[in-house]
């Protein structure tokens, strides 16, 4: 394979170096920024020698090249077009600005959310672990000390994510919003102090303190925010508001003492007394929202949403659905909607899977089939935008089985006991109903797989159409 030619085909259908905001790589893909995508051939790039498909997403056109070559491609690129080299994040910064405000502020709760996955992710697992060997126990399956010391150890770590959510989350909003992360981790901490009566106590107890603002016009109750996660996310957003502009205005040698202490107090102060308990409200609506659609009668609302799944990854929404994951956990002790987002995700693999089978072109074969196994461990761009959007019937194919897979979810209440993981690996968080999970994968993938392989057809070559 010739690199630099390639890399000379794709400056030259893009619309040359003067039409290129950004451009950076990730193990598989060459990622661009474009200025203008009316110049983009995006068919001469999908037959340029080496490239594997091509898509847009999240305001970057990226060109799939496959481990090791995209690496060479992109420095003949850089060499050819004079383009300074970028980071992945220095790309996604810059498609950010080509995009509206609904979509940036969807990339901030990306941002936000994306970072503490890790941390939820270990403690998911091992909830799910747990939970899968008392129910074994329970059952007479096995026989569990819960004294043992490895038992209690697990316990222990299994909660911490869950327990100081409210801070990982403060944290991470603050670095997004460019304030100082440990003031973001303060203000998160704030929110979930023990001087607070716990909102876990609150359905059972009520509401034990009011505190007056204006006596007998208007008080706050003295809750925490244990189980939300929408209104850290906008406390830290007036933290940073107010750090930026104060480091502006108090002097230097005031500064490291003012600064932290008024954007602190006056965060939390307004957070607790007025913004706070309106976030409260909008978040529980929402959740509720969410619920009622995923458990309306005989699985309708959960087929809906595994039917538009797809189509929202497409867009760039579903970088939000986390904060619904998160909210589920806190709210219900398990999410309802990983599962359907897995189903999702499966489907869009098996979509892939059947083109791959059924077309007689080398190259989509070498392309749909890799795409597809990464669908199925819950990496679903290469499969939705390389091969089934490029193709449209196989990812209506898609979106019809996650649809199928996401009736299987509300059928038999699947439900994960964490986040950030689908596919494959997505059975490790529903381990106390591993069978439940079998079945949804097997229907998401063999129903996508069965319509995409009936609909899929080789787009006739040149050479046959004349």
């Amino acid at each position: 394979m010739d690199y630099r030619k390639s890399a000379q085909e794709v400056l030259d259908n893009i619309g040359g170096a003067d039409n290129v905001i950004s451009a950076a790589h990730c193990a598989t893909r060459l990622r661009l920024v474009i200025a203008d995508n009316a110049k983009v051939n995006k068919e001469a790039l999908e037959n340029i020698d080496g490239a594997k498909g091509v898509f847009e997403a999240q305001g970057q056109l990226q060109i799939i090249f496959g481990t090791g070559t995209v690496n060479k491609v992109y420095e003949e690129f850089i060499a050819l077009s004079g383009v300074n080299a970028a980071t992945k994040a220095e790309v996604k910064e810059a498609a950010a600005q080509q995009q509206n405000i609904f979509m940036r502020a969807i990339k901030v709760l990306g941002d936000v959310f994306v970072p503490i996955i890790p941390a939820i992710v270990a403690s998911g697992l091992l909830l799910g672990i747990m939970s899968a060997l008392n129910f074994m126990a329970s059952n007479g399956f096995i026989a569990l000390d819960t004294n043992n010391f490895i038992y209690k150890i697990a316990d222990l770590v299994s909660g911490t994510s869950f327990g100081i959510l409210q801070i990982l989350i403060g944290y991470s909003a603050a670095k997004a919003f460019g304030a100082n992360p440990y003031l973001g981790a303060v203000v998160g901490g704030a929110f979930i102090n023990s001087s607070l009566q716990s909102a876990y106590t609150v359905a059972s107890e009520g509401v034990q303190t009011m505190v007056n603002v204006i006596p007998g016009v208007y008080s706050f109750e003295w809750v925490g925010y244990q189980g939300h996660v929408i209104p850290i996310v906008i406390a830290c957003a007036i933290l940073a508001f107010l750090e930026k502009r104060l480091h502006k205005i108090v002097p230097e040698m005031f500064d490291l003492f003012v600064t932290p202490l008024v954007s602190v107090f006056v965060t939390v102060l307004v957070t607790l007394v007025a913004v706070g308990p309106i976030f409260v409200w909008a978040e529980n609506a929402i959740l509720g929202l969410i619920q009622a659609l995923l458990t309306l009668p005989f699985g309708i609302g959960s087929f809906i949403v595994g039917l538009f799944y797809a189509p929202t990854v497409v867009t760039g929404i579903h970088q939000m659905y986390t904060a619904i994951d998160l909210g589920q956990l806190a709210q219900y002790g398990v999410t309802y909607w990983l599962p359907i987002a897995s189903a999702a995700n499966i489907a869009q693999g098996g979509a892939a899977l059947a083109v791959a089978f059924k077309t007689r072109d080398a190259k989509i074969k070498g392309l749909a089939l890799p795409s597809a196994l990464s669908a199925f461990m819950g990496i679903t761009e290469p499969a939705i935008f390389g091969v089934n959007l490029r193709f449209f019937k196989p990812f209506i194919a898609g979106c019809i089985g996650g649809g199928c897979g996401a009736l299987v979810c509300a059928l038999t209440s699947l439900a994960a006991s964490g986040t950030g993981v689908t596919g494959i690996f997505g059975i490790l968080l529903c381990l106390a109903q591993p069978v439940q999970y079998a079945i949804m994968f097997a229907v998401a993938a063999l129903v996508s797989f069965a319509i995409s392989f009936v609909l899929y057809k080789d787009e006739p070559k040149a050479s046959e159409q004349a």
